[in-house]
């Protein structure tokens, strides 16, 4: 029983659904075209029918909006564009009317340039606050006498860019990883952590109940700040997360957080821990007796699909992505799933969220024939695994990545218009090279989930008024695919709407939480063909139940054959209509083009 003594924990947060809201394109409450607080509250009946218990708000904060709110200019304020304090108040309140949470995005590896903490810090050496951010004198001097950076590490959100930004009245580089206008703050300067600790407790204090911790495995930085390793030949910069992801102080600065401020309020956390795979590194990280995060978000699943062997340059010709089958699914699931089981730790649950584009078109099949099947495929998958779930605004309703004919112009994430800068630049006199770049670009680019929320078939997909324009275009599919279509539809031959499905799913994790979240996992291995294309697994509680998920990760009718210690006495659960649950209940089964099913498993 030692090696369960994660998940036989039973914790709040464990059971909690979470429904990620980007809230600039969640909802327009004062007809400006930009979302806000007040619309996100005119949508909670909405959230709390789906089935959910916490919201996960994306920044809110005030900010310059150089990185869409991940650069803060005062963490204690809002940002006008959302709304105000009491705005947030009245949120918490109507959450908590309806038995629901809200939780934060806290964004402390750095800060907005314009925060009057770096403002300080940069006037000059003399200020109390000169070394709240990481400063470093020049490398030397080129020919021409410009000062060379510190170090060779390259801009996260801008590869062909130095990390390291110079300040003439200081005659110093700071760092600033993420963009020019995010300089990284310095942890190793206890007041710089003590005032982190403190807008940690100002928001706990209010009542939101934990935070989804933006790159806080970044805020230990091997304090050598050596040269990366240069893995691109062709240019100037490198990645150098091997010297600023999960460095040498991160554990004890967690552990500190953790035992000062998040234990006080049973408080629930999540980080996003780039750049870091080792199993152990991330045990040490979530494992229950370790007190630091109760999870961390693995990037395995969203990452399939990225080829990062090649090199920037390369990633033109490739097209920046690979292919991959139902195996791989199945082999990084299976790791993660077993892994924290033994290892003490916890699982998060997604494959959406701002960063990524949408799992509809990625995953699975996104044309108008599939893309029902394929989204409650997802669902089904996601809802009957263990760990807490994490849903990302739309995916509830199956959206999808905007079209490839949108105009280059129409996309606002910095990350894509600096590529898509440097693109130009480059291939300005080969216009086909320039289009393979675009296509690349549109795989992975981030704005593809960040379209405004597709409320109805009206204009603007109901996010604002007709009369208003939005700040960024909706997919142009929200007459055909929206929340209110599927809240009317009803059970047709092809099942219920989406939205009905995930309810169904979220309903019936939660009827069973000892087999669902609790229990133990074992996947389905196979020598047959569909090895490659079924992603199978069984769940067990304590308590004798089991159940069998199949997952037909293909376009095309197959079959598959249940193990022979395996028979289903019931089949409960497919995102076909119940006339399509399979014929038999044991050996051979023929599973539909991307069908996902659900059984109950015989003592």
């Amino acid at each position: 029983m030692a090696a369960r003594v994660g998940i036989d924990v039973h914790r709040w947060w464990k059971e909690a659904v979470v429904y990620q809201i980007y809230p600039s394109t969640f909802k327009d409450s004062n007809e400006d075209g930009w979302g806000d607080l007040n619309g996100i509250t005119s949508k909670l009946d909405y959230i709390k029918e789906l089935g959910i218990d916490v919201v996960w708000l994306s920044p809110i904060y005030k900010s310059p909006n150089a990185d869409m709110g991940y650069d803060i200019a005062d963490y204690k304020e809002i940002d006008p564009a959302y709304g105000t304090l009491a705005d947030v108040d009245n949120l918490i309140a109507e959450l908590g009317k309806r038995g629901m949470k809200l939780m934060m995005d806290l964004v402390v590896n750095h800060t907005s340039d314009q925060h009057a903490w770096f403002l300080e810090s940069k006037s000059n050496k003399d200020n109390p606050k000169h070394d709240w951010y990481i400063w470093k004198p020049p490398k030397g001097h080129d020919a021409s006498g410009k000062p060379i950076p510190p170090n060779n590490w390259c801009m996260i959100l801008g590869y062909q860019h130095s990390g390291w930004h110079y300040v003439e009245s200081r005659g110093e580089f700071y760092l600033g990883l993420f963009t020019k206008e995010q300089p990284d703050l310095n942890w190793e300067n206890p007041e710089v952590r003590a005032a982190v600790h403190d807008v940690m407790e100002f928001w706990l204090k209010r009542g939101a109940c934990g935070f989804r911790m933006d790159v806080i495995n970044h805020i230990s930085k091997d304090q050598r700040f050596l040269d990366a390793e240069i893995k691109w030949p062709d240019l100037p910069y490198q990645m150098g997360d091997q010297w600023f992801a999960n460095g040498p102080r991160l554990h004890e600065w967690l552990k500190d957080m953790n035992e000062k401020i998040l234990s006080k309020y049973n408080a629930m956390t999540v980080g996003e821990t780039p750049f870091v795979k080792d199993e152990e590194e991330i045990l040490r990280t979530v494992a229950v007796d370790r007190k630091e995060l109760d999870m961390i978000f693995i990037f395995d699943i969203v990452s399939l699909d990225v080829n990062r062997e090649l090199a920037p340059k390369d990633l033109i010709e490739a097209g920046n992505f690979k292919g991959f089958t139902a195996a791989d699914i199945a082999t990084i699931t299976s790791k993660w799933q077993k892994a924290m089981t033994k290892g003490g730790g916890w699982n998060s649950l997604f494959i959406e969220n701002h960063d990524q584009p949408r799992s509809v078109g990625r995953y699975v099949d996104g044309s108008d024939e599939w893309r029902e099947k394929g989204a409650k495929l997802l669902a089904i998958m996601q809802t009957t695994l263990a760990g807490t779930l994490y849903i990302y605004q739309g995916e509830e309703l199956g959206l999808r990545n905007v079209p490839n004919s949108w105009d280059m112009s129409e996309f606002k994430d910095v990350a894509t218009v600096n590529r898509w800068l440097k693109a130009q630049l480059t291939h300005s006199s080969n216009p086909e090279k320039l289009e393979t770049e675009r296509k690349a670009i549109l795989v992975h680019a981030r704005d593809n989930a960040r379209t405004p929320m597709q409320w109805d078939d009206t204009a603007n997909a109901g996010f604002c008024p007709s009369n208003v324009k939005p700040w960024m275009k909706a997919n142009s599919d929200y007459h055909n695919i929206n929340a209110k279509a599927q809240q009317q539809q009803g059970a047709g031959e092809n099942g219920v709407s989406t939205l009905r499905f995930w309810q169904q799913c979220l309903t019936l994790r939660r009827a069973s939480k000892l087999l669902w979240i609790y229990g133990d996992y074992q996947d389905i291995g196979s020598s047959q063909q569909t090895n490659e294309q079924v992603f199978a697994y069984t769940r067990s509680s304590s308590h004798g139940e089991k159940a069998v998920v199949a997952l037909n990760f293909t376009g095309k009718e197959l079959e598959w054959e249940l193990p022979g210690d395996l028979a289903v006495s019931d089949w409960i659960l497919t995102n076909y209509s119940e006339a399509d649950y399979p014929h038999g209940k044991s050996g051979q089964i023929v599973l539909k083009p991307w069908q996902g099913v659900v059984g109950k498993v015989k003592n």
